[in-house]
Parts: C-alpha cells; structure tokens; sequence
C-alpha cells in the first residue's frame, strides 16, 4: 500500500511540474482508442506508462498479461538466462495471420540471408512475407525509461482499435520486443531508487534516488557495459541476444538508450566516422529513419538532435553488430531523468514521463518507415547479405588464414567465436599448404565470401582504417586544443586481441575442409603413461586454466624458471610438471580427464632425466599451490575494470575471486590472501588512506603479490605507498616550468603564442584505444609463454622504465616503427611511448609489485593476454 501512494503522488508531481500527461492521452500520444479487452499496465502492476520506474518482474507480468488477452497476435520467448538467474524475454508481435505462419517466415528470412538468392528470388519472397523488426531497450541498466517505453509500445500495438497505421505495421511486419537487455542492472538501479525516494520525488540531482551507490546500475552482474559485448559475446545476455537475431534476421533494428538528463533526443543518422563497410544504402535508410522521426518529434514539440556524438565505426555496439549483419541499425539517446524527474542546467525539469513518451515516439516512427516499405527493406536487406559475397569473391585478402601451432586454446576458441556469430569458418587439416605456407598443426580458414564477410573483415583484418578526411580533420581539432571526436576504440582486430598469428591470401582450396561449429569441444592433446609424471607446457591460456583446475582438484604441480629438453622435446619456461611422487595414487585419471574437458596440452615422463635445462630437484623448480586472490572492490576502483578483471579471473582462468570493498582494506585480514588486485581507478588512494597504504605496504613485505592496473600502479608510485620505482609521465617535451610571475615576453608569432599558452604540466594527448606491440622478457618467469604480445592502449598513462636496481620491465611496448598494429595512434604519442613498459615486476620484502600499464583485461577481449595474468596470479606467489 505504501508504495501504491507514493506511486500516486510521484505522478501528482511530475505532471505539476512538467505539464504533461503521464497516461496514453491525445495531449502526449498519438491519438488512438483503446480496446479494454486488453488489459493496461495499470490493471496489471498498479501504475501507468511513465507514472512509476517498473521494475523486471512488473514488465514481464505485463508481457505476460498481454499475451494472455492476444495469444493469436503476440508470442514472448525466453532468450536467455542472467547471471543472477533473471530470465531475459522478447515478445514477438504481429497479425494473427502473420504469427500463425511465424516457423515459415523465418525459414524465408533465413533464405533472403543466405547470399544466394538472385534479386528476382529475393523480391518474390520480399513480396510473400512481413518484415522483422527488432526493438531493444533498456542495455544499460540505469537507462531506464527505454523498457517502460517497450512497455507501453507493445500495449499500442495490441490494444489499439481502428488506428490505420497500427494496422499497417501489423500487417506488413513482425515487431520484436526485448523489454529488457540487462534484467540485474535495472534491478539494481531499481532497489538503489527505491531504497530512496520518499513521500515525493526529488528533481535535485544531488538527491539520493538519482546518486547511485558503487557500482551503479549500467552495468551487468560481472559489472559489464553489455553495449560492448557483441562481437566479444563474453556475457549470456548477449549469447542469447545474438542467437536470436540470427535465428529472426531483423532488417531493422533499435537499440534504446538514454543519455544525461541536460540533453534532448538523439536518433540517427550517426555522426563520422562511419565503418568503412557499411554502405551507402544503409547510410541512406537512416537518413530516411531520421527524417520520419524528426517529423513525429516536430509534430509533439519535442527538440532532438542527429549526426553528433555517436558514430557508427566500432562494431561492437548494440546498433553496429546488427548493422554489419546488414540490418539497418540505429541508436535512440533520450535524456535521462534516472528517477521521476531530475533538473536540467537551463532549469527545465525532464520528466520519466517524457523520457517514455519520446521513445514510444521514435520505436512507433521507426515501424511506419518499415511497415510502409517492408518489401524495399526485405529487397535491401537480401541485398547486402548477396553483395558481402559478390564483393568479396574476388578479392586478394579473400581468406583469412589463422595459425595453430601457437596460443592453440586461443585460436580454437576464436573460431569458435566467430561461429557462434554466424560467420562460417573451416579448419583445415594438419601440414596442408596454404597462402604459399605449410601449417603444421593446421590452421583455421575464414572465407569472407559469405553473407557474414563484412562483419567478419571488420572484426579479423588487423586494421580498419578511419576515413582521411575524418584523420584530417580530427587532427586539426587536436591543433586547435579542441577534443577528438571518437566514441570508442579504433582497433578491434580479433586475431591481433587473442593473440593468434593470421595471415590474408585471395585462393584456398576448402575442399577438405571441416566447418566449426561454436559448440565444438577443443580437442586435447593428451599422452599417457607418464609412469613419473606428466609435464604441461606453458603455452597458452588453456593451459594455464588445466594448472589451475588440477590444483583446485588437489593435485600439486611445480613450475620451472628455466627451460628444458627431455627426448628432444624442448619444455619451456613455465612448464608445470606434475610428479607421481607429489600426488594421490589417482592423479592420473582426474589430471588427463581434465585436460580432454578443456582441451589442453598434457605429455608424459617416463622418468626424470632431462637431456638439457634443471632436473626437477633443481631450485629452478617451484611448488605451486592455489592462489588465494582478493581484488579491490567498490568506492575508488572503475567498475568496468574490477568487474572484467574478476569475470577473467573467474569464468576463463577459474580462479575464485573474494571481492574486498576499499573501505575494509585497512581492517582487512589480507594475509590471507596470496594475491591482492587493484583494478583501474579513480581516487582509490583516497578512498585507502593512509590505514589502507599501510595495509598494502605490510602485505607486500611480508609476503604478499600485490597486481596493479593503470591508474591504480601510478597510485604506488606515490610516497604514501612507496611500492613501485617509477613515475608516470608528463607530454614529452613539458618542462614544468612556466617562468617567473610577471615576467615580461615579446610573442613574436602564433607559434610562439601556442608554446606559452600551453600546459607545461600537461599529460600526453588521451588516446581512444589502439593494439600495440609489446615485446617480452624471454628469461623472466613472468614472461612465461610469450615472446611478444598485442596490448590495448588507451588514454595517457606512460610510465618511465625502471631502474634495473629496482626492478625489471618484463613486458615493454615495441619500438616506433613496429609499436602499433592496428588503430590511430597521434604521432607524439607514438614516439613517446615506444620502449615504456607494459609489466613492471619489483620485489619489495618478501612480496612483490606487478604493475600493468594499461589493463590486460579490458572487456575480457584480450585472451591473448590472459596468460600473462595467470603468470602473475600462479607464478608469482611461487617466487
């Protein structure tokens, strides 16, 4: 009852203030007449469209409601499951004819996305059948009004009666509605607001219901911006997301979001720079997308804005993926109230009212554009899919050839990634010539001449080139002081991220081939009879996650710092063996079962003798146990990073992680723990103090391996910690010195003027994000498995080498002329940044720094860099 009254007198307020109606009325809807068959929002859950933040179980019991008065017009599916056991659902809606038909009408998209279809095939099935479009909402958790705004869309489209247009859209489309894209953020943006609203709502946005705890609401459980997950697909919701959208193959597709509560209405066409693989015809149809949805917004008063901000270059989004896929693909941006109500800075207030009303606007406009032309969009979306082929058929990087012989685990996992998006990839067999090579171990082929090979050049060449007038332009902006205009990273290349060596040639002979399918078990490499144990190269991810499963199973392994030879099989630096002598009579059997479960690498020794390199008695050999891992959680640590970093540690080396809130680091018993993890940050030396410095300084002295990221390795460099014997750097060429106070000058150019005015004290130019090369130390255990690797590289954090008395830079970013790999990189970073490091390993005590200079697990997209983590978190407690 309670909540029932403040329901009330939330709407009481926020109609007062606003002026608008929250209910479906003529004054801020379309003008439509309802039928009561169907039941409303407020019969089912207690409040109107826009009158009450809803939370997941309200709108699916209202889904469900409306399926149950339309079974013959409306059809919701469970897609996939959250992490926190919170089913995600869409509803598909459609004439009863349609829907009744729904298993044909697949089958028939699935032909128009073939690639195969002539233009006057295509046109006869355009001609036959509804075209599908898909609605999204609600990716970021706190994002809120977009799932209610679903809501009511699916309530219009059932419950109107006599409305021509509603009609029209059932008839000639097949509307998908995903209510909710992330059920736990909202969730948990739903009991923060909840938890503080009181008799009224407030629109200070200092007030508590707007000023969300740590670590907010945007994010999934393993703290993900699920916006960036579809061409890493890490997260379930986007596993099922993405599996449903190739099952549909919408020809539209909207992903609604909302933005800070001073802006308007973003919808498209996006700003520059646009993908190089889209084309012009899908520019154009958002163009025409723009053009209805400004005639709907002028039409109710309401200001919007296009072409600025958000661009279309980075194929991770929620409008880009689809795009690639051929679909014409958009994002909506409507100002957020995060709440009620909220003020704005020209003193207005926004309204979650509005907020509903505008998104109802642009998906309902969005559906007129299709459902009057469904037959252009079928016709455009078959189209694409056929030229991804013609385009590609004759190209000289036509194939994309991946090598097995090195980082296996990633390679087959990558394939198996690429499968599961649709993209068709082939093996081939082992020591079969390819591209003028002979793979060994065979190798992984994909021919971009399929319907998926725009999506699959974007995300397996190593660079994709931003437009030079784009280049031009950007850099003139940076001249003038003026920030770069990109949303997100400008390197994405997935054989670069994971670490697999690839190669591009226009012929291959796929004859032999074999397809992999994304549920593909990885096949092991296993030998038995190690009548003295078995040796498990250090090589690569999977074989660091088989260490760390057998010690979970209470087997003990020993590693070597040094290689060596036993029957001419060199073992490298790394290599954990596992003796008979040190294990159950049964290691054995639970040792090689998990290595075929995973897919690891596992040899047998007949005996100890080594022909070359330490025996296993050897100090060079090191006892392994299994770490016991904390890392730094809440107020002051980035919660994007804390939640990749526990996600990788978890779910893809298998390391169970106790996350400590930093306000229980200087209470905390961290000796307990073998390794302690600071994500990036921001002020977490505040949020520490001088008890939590000093609690860190203990633990690493007596003992303890304590893992810093970023920002969080600059805070050790500090004197309130004194852990790291380095120093993050200023703009090459700043000299911190601006001359004596008052000091009279002559200025005798514009270039003179632009060195006074400038920031002596300025960091490097922040970079958006670029795949640098890192080289290794080869004779530092820490440098186990790798000779170099692929980093990613953002923002402005350089670090000065350290001093070989303090400690060794066991990763360091390549040279000038072969640092970068993929991406835009400004050229006086470029230059400042070769030979910086990467991983910093200093000894302090009887415990020891590792120092990250840029994150190894932004987005859990760089497994090509998960070894290197294991080697921090299972090395070196054993040192």
């Amino acid at each position: 009852m309670q909540r029932h009254i403040r329901t009330i007198l939330a709407a009481t307020s926020v109609v007062a203030l606003s002026g608008l109606s929250q209910v479906a009325s003529a004054q801020s809807y379309p003008q439509v007449r309802y039928t009561d068959a169907t039941p409303t929002l407020e019969s089912v859950v207690g409040h109107d469209h826009g009158a009450d933040v809803s939370s997941i179980p309200e709108i699916h019991e209202f889904f469900d409601a409306l399926m149950e008065a339309n079974p013959d017009r409306m059809e919701v599916f469970k897609y996939a499951e959250s992490w926190q056991g919170r089913d995600l659902i869409y509803a598909a809606i459609s004439s009863a004819e349609n829907l009744a038909r729904m298993e044909e009408i697949k089958a028939d998209m699935a032909r128009l996305a073939s690639g195969t279809l002539s233009e006057s095939e295509a046109s006869n099935i355009a001609a036959s059948i509804p075209a599908v479009v898909w609605i999204s909402a609600g990716v970021h958790g706190d994002e809120i009004s977009p799932p209610d705004s679903a809501a009511f869309l699916a309530y219009h489209l059932l419950a109107a009666e006599g409305d021509a247009l509603v009609d029209q859209i059932l008839e000639n489309t097949i509307v998908i509605i995903d209510p909710s894209q992330n059920p736990d953020g909202r969730m948990r943006f739903h009991h923060s607001f909840d938890s503080s609203v009181g008799m009224e709502p407030f629109s200070d946005p200092a007030a508590a219901e707007h000023d969300q705890p740590w670590p907010g609401g945007r994010y999934n459980h393993y703290l993900f911006d699920l916006n960036r997950d579809w061409f890493a697909m890490t997260q379930p919701e986007v596993q099922g997301r993405v599996a449903s959208v190739l099952d549909w193959h919408p020809v539209v597709y909207v992903d609604s979001h909302e933005m800070g509560p001073s802006s308007t209405y973003y919808f498209p066409p996006p700003a520059n720079p646009l993908n190089p693989n889209i084309p012009q015809e899908q520019v154009d149809r958002l163009y025409e997308m723009g053009r209805n949805h400004g005639s709907w917004f002028d039409r109710f008063g309401v200001a919007y804005y296009t072409r600025e901000v958000f661009d279309a270059f980075y194929p991770g989004y929620g409008d880009m993926w689809p795009m690639l896929n051929g679909a014409t693909a958009m994002t909506f941006e409507q100002s957020s109230a995060r709440g009620l109500l909220q003020d704005r800075d020209d003193g207005s207030v926004i309204t979650y009212g509005e907020g509903v009303r505008n998104n109802a606007l642009a998906m309902i406009s969005t559906l007129e554009v299709v459902s009057r032309d469904s037959e252009g969009y079928l016709q455009a979306y078959a189209g694409y899919r056929r030229d991804a082929v013609a385009d590609n058929r004759g190209a000289s990087d036509r194939y994309i050839v991946m090598d097995l012989s090195e980082n296996t685990y990633e390679a087959e996992s990558l394939g198996r990634r690429l499968a599961q998006q649709g993209i068709a990839v082939n093996r081939i067999g082992e020591n079969a010539r390819v591209c003028g090579t002979t793979y060994q171990d065979g190798a992984l082929v994909v021919d971009l001449a399929q319907p998926q090979g725009r999506l699959a050049r974007t995300l397996l060449v190593d660079d994709t080139p931003l437009p030079p007038d784009f280049i031009e332009e950007t850099e003139a902006r940076r001249a003038r002081g003026a920030r770069p205009e990109l949303y997100d990273v400008t390197a994405w290349s997935l054989p670069l991220m994971f670490g697999v060596d690839s190669s591009t040639c226009g012929s291959v002979n796929l004859n032999n081939a074999v397809s992999v399918s994304a549920d593909d078990p990885i096949a092991s490499d296993v030998e038995t009879g190690g009548s003295f144990g078995y040796a498990i190269p250090w090589t690569d991810g999977g074989q660091a996650r088989l260490v760390i499963a057998a010690m979970r199973e209470g087997l003990t392994g020993r590693t070597t710092d040094l290689p060596f030879v036993q029957d001419g099989v060199t073992y490298p630096i790394g290599t954990v063996v596992f003796a008979a002598q040190d294990n159950p009579r049964d290691y054995e059997t639970t040792l090689l079962s998990l290595a075929r479960d995973i897919g690891a690498e596992v040899d047998a020794m007949e005996s100890s003798w080594v022909d070359d390199g330490p025996n296993f008695g050897s100090d060079n050999f090191h006892r392994l146990s299994v770490p016991r891992v904390a890392i730094a959680w809440d107020s002051g640590t980035n919660p994007i990073s804390a939640g990749n970093t526990r996600f990788v540690i978890e779910r893809q080396l298998g390391l169970p992680v106790t996350p400590i809130r930093t306000s229980s680091f200087a209470r905390a018993n961290l000796s307990a723990y073998d390794v302690v993890v600071l994500p990036t940050s921001y002020g977490l030396g505040a949020e520490l103090g001088t008890s939590g410095a000093n609690a860190l300084q203990t633990y690493v002295r007596n003992g303890g391996t304590l893992i810093a990221f970023e920002n969080s390795a600059s805070m050790l460099t500090g004197e309130n910690f004194g852990l790291l014997s380095t120093s993050s750097e200023g703009a090459a060429g700043a000299s911190g010195d601006n001359g004596a106070a008052g000091a009279g000058s002559v200025i005798t150019s514009e270039e003179a003027y632009r060195e006074i005015i400038a920031d002596h004290h300025a960091r490097p130019d922040g970079v958006p994000g670029v795949i640098a090369r890192v080289v290794a130390d080869t004779n530092h255990w820490l440098a186990a498995g790798y000779d170099e690797a692929s980093a990613l590289y953002t923002g402005s954090l350089i670090f000065s080498p350290l001093n070989e008395a303090a400690g060794e830079n066991v990763f360091r970013f390549a040279d000038s002329d072969t640092l970068l790999q993929s991406g835009y990189l400004w050229a006086e970073n470029l230059e400042q940044l070769a030979y910086k490091p990467f991983v910093m390993y200093e000894r302090t005590g009887r415990g020891s720094v590792i120092a990250f200079a840029q994150s190894p697990t932004t987005r859990a997209y760089l497994d090509g860099l998960n070894l290197v983590l294991a080697n921090a978190l299972v090395l070196a407690p054993a040192h």
